[in-house]
């Protein structure tokens, strides 16, 4: 893919050598001379210029990307990027980056953000993630906020536990996609069951998170944990 990533700062350049090593090409743009710095992403190509200002973008041939990253540390700067990168230039897929959890709740559709990333709520996800155990962590929110990746370490008193994977009533549409046991990821089996301790993750409807969190770990009021904020 040819992905554009405004802001060639320390996450903007570590982005793009991640992706330069996955085969992508990679055009970094930022508007202050001394952050471009064409040594340090030598495969990357560089632009000094404004990622808000059409002109910029239209130099940058914009549409002719398949991402565009808004990696800035200005969240009102990501999300003029993100919106200019939609609306103008027909991106189809935009990543911004949120500096301030304040903020949010702005890197929507109405701006042109198809995924928002906030550094403290992954940092946080990471946290919940590790020590909490049987209740349901909330990691991730798809496009348009009506499905989420949860987490949860299933506790020993859980009555799934030695349940096979096809036996598990799930509530709504949640789906089992990956069991993390022994510290390695593996795809379900329909006949293998659930352990005490395994780290069960599940895409699932906002609307059946609570239901979900009973299910796995009865406790007369569902826990769900929303390290999103």
């Amino acid at each position: 893919m040819r992905v554009v990533i405004a802001g060639a700062g320390n996450v903007g350049r570590s982005i793009a050598r991640e992706l330069i090593a996955n085969g992508h090409q990679i055009l970094l743009i930022d508007r202050a001379p001394e952050a471009i710095k064409t040594a340090s992403v030598p495969e990357a190509e560089w632009l000094l210029a404004d990622a808000c200002e059409l002109a910029s973008l239209e130099e940058a041939e914009l549409e002719t990307c398949d991402v565009a990253i808004a990696a800035t540390g200005d969240d009102k700067a990501n999300l003029v990027h993100s919106l200019l990168a939609k609306t103008e230039f027909g991106v189809p897929r935009t990543v911004a980056r949120v500096n301030h959890p304040s903020n949010e709740w702005m890197f929507d559709d109405l701006w042109g953000v198809d995924v928002a990333v906030s550094t403290p709520r992954l940092m946080c996800a990471l946290v919940e993630e590790a020590v909490t155990v049987g209740d349901l962590v909330r990691l991730f929110s798809f496009r348009g906020g009506q499905t989420n990746l949860v987490e949860m370490t299933l506790p020993e008193t859980s009555p799934r536990v030695g349940v096979r994977v096809a036996d598990l009533a799930l509530p709504g549409d949640a789906v089992l996609v990956a069991i993390i046991r022994d510290g390695t990821a593996r795809a379900p089996e329909r006949d293998g069951a659930v352990e005490a301790s395994d780290e069960l993750l599940f895409v699932v409807d906002p609307a059946n998170e609570a239901e979900l969190a009973h299910y796995l770990s009865p406790r007369g009021t569902a826990a769900l944990v929303d390290v999103r904020g």
